[in-house]
């Protein structure tokens, strides 16, 4: 892992009052999760979901804080599989998205890997650990010319909706690129699904590919990065090739417990994307009429923004220290030069601060 991801905030004295720097949209209601957890940990109960609703191996799951939890997350694997339709075998849940990254590239070590950029720096990570070799892709071959990837290419990584840019590739061409390339296992991120009104592949469809392993994020989801909640969906030939190279107890028993609460309960005021990314949309117009900003389309929350002078270092910490809010430097993305920086929509109050404030440093 580099250094340079977001939420950076220990490095500036001064509180940081609002943080565009990570994706994660904190405004989510989380308190029945937190009384819910409380009373786990005090011993009040285990999961307070039916026993129906539990795998047959495990009708309850403890959440004492002095007994391991499930060396395989079993429970939540079945609740999340019934979720979308799959049987078990076709979902493993992971410490995090950033797990299954790992754990993928660990699984197919010293393959040819392909990674979609500029993107998350963990896919290249991850591969270079596990003895990859690694090419980047600036863009995906066109159906209309074959659609075939280079011939030595054995795996594709791409996050869709993509990190920092906030592109979707198109379902359709999606579909006709996986299955004009059987010999590639695609690897597609799909953590920021929620956030973006372009059609996705399901569990489900993403599953009926053999050469298909889709990442999810209930972190993102429902904003508990702390708990570290991911899971892959996928063939189960290719989920039992994963699980076999995952460690014991990877996911502990406070984040098993918080996945089953959120998948019966789900949090009492659920994401209106719609009018999320209609106030992006604001956000995005208002940073072009400030002149002096390249403002990337973006089909999610966050975007990407280009200074045409200066740095976004200089930016981010006259940002933090005169105003108390935090971006994310985009200068270490692959192929993205130190006028990138890249934020996450936040509420219409601090959009509007954030905004005057770049305004006031491009002025300076």
């Amino acid at each position: 892992m580099i250094e340079g991801h977001g939420d950076d905030s220990y490095k500036y004295q001064r509180p940081i009052t609002a943080n565009f720097s990570s994706n994660v949209y904190s405004r989510v209601d989380l308190s029945a999760l937190k009384a819910h957890l409380c009373r786990c940990i005090n011993g009040d109960g285990a999961s307070d979901l039916p026993t129906s609703a539990l795998s047959a191996s495990a009708s309850s799951v403890s959440c004492s804080l002095s007994s391991y939890p499930e060396p395989e997350p079993y429970t939540l694997e079945s609740r999340l599989a019934r979720r979308h339709r799959l049987p078990a075998e076709a979902v493993c849940v992971t410490n995090g998205a950033t797990e299954a990254i790992y754990l993928t590239a660990q699984t197919f070590r010293g393959t040819n890997s392909a990674i979609l950029q500029p993107t998350f720096s963990e896919y290249a990570d991850a591969c270079r650990m596990h003895g990859h070799r690694v090419t980047s892709l600036y863009q995906l071959p066109s159906v209309h010319e074959g659609g075939l990837l280079p011939e030595e290419v054995r795996m594709l990584w791409l996050c869709n909706p993509n990190n920092p840019t906030g592109a979707v590739v198109d379902k359709d061409y999606l579909t006709e690129l996986i299955e004009r390339n059987p010999q590639v296992c695609f690897v597609i991120d799909q953590s920021y699904e929620y956030f973006t009104l372009r059609p996705l592949f399901s569990a489900a469809e993403a599953a009926a590919f053999p050469n298909v392993l889709l990442l999810h994020s209930m972190t993102k989801r429902y904003a508990v990065p702390g708990l570290r909640l991911g899971y892959v969906t996928g063939a189960p030939n290719l989920l039992h090739r994963l699980r076999t190279n995952r460690m014991p107890w990877s996911v502990n028993q406070l984040a098993i417990e918080a996945g089953l609460h959120l998948l019966e309960h789900d949090v009492p005021n659920p994401l209106d994307v719609e009018s999320y990314l209609q106030e992006a949309s604001c956000l995005r117009l208002a940073l072009e009429a400030l002149g002096g900003l390249e403002v990337w389309t973006t089909e999610t929350h966050f975007m990407l923004v280009r200074l045409r002078v200066g740095k976004a270092s200089a930016l981010k910490d006259y940002l933090a220290q005169e105003h108390g809010i935090l971006i994310r430097d985009a200068s270490n993305f692959d192929g993205l030069d130190a006028g990138f920086f890249r934020i996450a929509t936040q509420t219409c109050e601090e959009n509007d601060r954030l905004v005057e404030a770049i305004g006031q440093w491009l002025e300076a």
